[in-house]
C-alpha cells in the first residue's frame, strides 16, 4: 500500500508540474483576471547589451538595434562588455557615431556582474537588457515598454521564437512555446515568476540591488513582487534566436541555469508566504521548485514501480511503458541525426532537461555556485 501511495504520488506531482499548473491558472483567470494598461508611453530608456568575445555577432546585433523604431533622443544603447579580448571592442566603437556606448569591464566576472556595471552608466527610466544572439523586431521595444504605462508593472518579458535550422520547432522549441504559453497565464493572473533572459525590460529601481551572483531575469521578479509591483509577458514583444547547434549541448547550459536558479530561489524563500504573497506563492512553488523537484519524482516513481511489478500485470505494463519511454529517449538523444525527428525530440528533451536538473541540484548541494557565464553557442 505504502509504495503504491508512492507511485500514484509520484505521477500526481509531475502531471501537476506540467499539466496541472496550468489547468488550475486557467481555472484561476476565469474567475480573476488582472489585464495590463497599456498606452503608447515613451520615455527615456537604456538598452543593455552584455558581451563576452562576440566579434562574430555583434555587428549583427547593433544593425538589429540601429532598427528599432524609438525616438532617438530618448534611446541610449549600451554595450557592456565582460573582459572581452577578441575584436568585440573594435567593432562596437566603429558603431560610436551612430550613438552606440561601449562600457569596458576588464575583468571578467560574468553576465550579472556586466549588466550591474552597466545600470550604473544607465539614463533611461527603463532598462532594456538583450543578449547579443536575440533580434528584435523594429517595433519591439515600443511594445515592451508600452506595459511600463500601468504603474503596477515593474517588469516585462519578452516571449522567445526560436528558429530551426530548417524552418520548423526542435524540442528546445517545443518547450519554449510551452513556456510561453504558462507566461500568457501567469500575466492574465498576477505576475511572472521568470523573465526570458535574452530580452526583458524593468524599471529602474527594481535593478538597483542587481548582484554579480543571481540570476539577473529571475530575481528581477522577485524584487517587484517584494516592492509590490508585478510582472508581466508580452506577446507582442519578441526576442528572435536560433535553435542551439548541437542539442546535446543544451543539458551543460541547462545545468548552468538550474544551479543559478536554485540559488536565487533559496535566498528568497520567504516568497512561499502565502499568507503575505498570496497566489504569488503558489505559482511561486508550482513553477519553479515543484518544476525542478520533478527528476526526484520520477526516480521514486520508477523504484516503486519496479517493487510492484510482481503484484500484478498492470503494474508490470507500467513499469515496461517506463522502461520503453527511458530507453527511446536515451536512444533520441545518443543519435544525433535523430533530431531531425519531431516526435523523437521531444521524450529526448525531457530527459537531457531532467538529468541536467538532477545534476544541478547534486553541484547545488555540493556547495557549487555558478557566477561566470559563456553564452550558449547557437
Amino acid at each position: 500500500m505504502i509504495l503504491e501511495i508512492v507511485f500514484i504520488l509520484s505521477i500526481f506531482m509531475i502531471f501537476h508540474a506540467y499539466f496541472g499548473y496550468p489547468v488550475s491558472l486557467i481555472i484561476i483567470v476565469f474567475f480573476k483576471k488582472k489585464p495590463v494598461k497599456k498606452s503608447d508611453f515613451i520615455t527615456e530608456i537604456t538598452l543593455i547589451i552584455t558581451a563576452y568575445n562576440e566579434e562574430k555577432r555583434i555587428y549583427e546585433k547593433l544593425e538589429n538595434t540601429l532598427l528599432l523604431d524609438y525616438p532617438k533622443d530618448k534611446f541610449q544603447i549600451l554595450v557592456a562588455s565582460d573582459g572581452s579580448t577578441d575584436q568585440t571592442h573594435s567593432i562596437v566603437r566603429g558603431f560610436e557615431k551612430d550613438g552606440v556606448e561601449l562600457l569596458v569591464i576588464k575583468e571578467r566576472g560574468g553576465k550579472e556582474n556586466a549588466q550591474k556595471e552597466a545600470v550604473g552608466h544607465a539614463r533611461g527610466e527603463i532598462i532594456v537588457f538583450s543578449d547579443v544572439a536575440t533580434l528584435i523586431e523594429p517595433d519591439g521595444l515600443k511594445a515592451i515598454v508600452s506595459n511600463f504605462a500601468d504603474f503596477s508593472v515593474g517588469c516585462v518579458s519578452s516571449e522567445d521564437r526560436v528558429m530551426g535550422k530548417d524552418g520548423n520547432p526542435g524540442g528546445e522549441g517545443a518547450y519554449v512555446r510551452y513556456e510561453m504559453f504558462l507566461r500568457r497565464l501567469e500575466s492574465s493572473l498576477n505576475s511572472l515568476v521568470g523573465l526570458s533572459g535574452s530580452f526583458f525590460a524593468a524599471r529602474k529601481d527594481v535593478c538597483r540591488d542587481f548582484s554579480s551572483d543571481m540570476q539577473s531575469d529571475f530575481r528581477t521578479v522577485l524584487n517587484c513582487v517584494k516592492m509590490g509591483l508585478r510582472g508581466v509577458s508580452d506577446p507582442a514583444a519578441i526576442g528572435f534566436y536560433k535553435d542551439v547547434s548541437d542539442e546535446k549541448k543544451e543539458y551543460d547550459r541547462k545545468v548552468r541555469t538550474v544551479v543559478r536558479g536554485l540559488t536565487v530561489f533559496f535566498r528568497h524563500v520567504e516568497l512561499l508566504n502565502f499568507i503575505r504573497y498570496g497566489i504569488f506563492s503558489y505559482q511561486y512553488f508550482c513553477h519553479k521548485l515543484l518544476r525542478w523537484l520533478v527528476p526526484f519524482f520520477l526516480c521514486t516513481a520508477f523504484l516503486s514501480n519496479l517493487m510492484l511489478v510482481n503484484l500484478s500485470f498492470v503494474w508490470l505494463l507500467l513499469f515496461f511503458c517506463q522502461l520503453f519511454f527511458y530507453g527511446f529517449a536515451v536512444w533520441g538523444w545518443r543519435r544525433k541525426e535523430s533530431f531531425e525527428n519531431y516526435f523523437i525530440k521531444i521524450p529526448a528533451f525531457f530527459f537531457v532537461v531532467n538529468m541536467s536538473i538532477f545534476v544541478a541540484w547534486w553541484r547545488y548541494l555540493a556547495g557549487d555556485r555558478i557566477v561566470m557565464w559563456t553564452p550558449t553557442k547557437r
